[in-house]
């Protein structure tokens, strides 16, 4: 996995300041690029880290647009690590059938 573009979003809450990153990831996945999210939190107490938090799906879509639209909107509502999976599920289920399109792809030209 490849981290190919990343946001970062910076909130002070009291004393702790709340570093998120949302990153747009690549990878092979039967010969062909698939595109993924990454999301980290990383917590601060002054210079002092006391908290990370980070998950990733790696296969959410062949098209790395529709990935980065994901990762903008992530980023624009301060999404954490913790809720990845519940927000996207969904779409990387109904958007499973892109990566059967491409081994059938791959299949016609064997």
């Amino acid at each position: 996995m490849r981290i190919l573009e990343e946001y970062s979003v910076v909130r002070q809450n009291e004393e702790i300041e709340l570093r998120y990153f949302y990153r747009i990831t690549k990878s092979q996945y039967c010969g062909f690029d698939a595109y993924g999210v990454e999301v980290e939190r990383k917590d601060y107490k002054g210079l002092t880290k006391i908290k990370e938090e980070k998950d990733n799906i790696e296969l959410v879509s062949t098209q790395r647009h529709k990935v980065k639209q994901i990762v903008m909107n992530l980023c624009k509502y301060e999404v954490s690590p913790i809720h990845l999976v519940d927000i996207l599920g969904e779409f990387v289920d109904e958007h499973a059938y892109e990566f059967d399109m491409e081994l059938s792809k791959e299949a016609q030209l064997i």
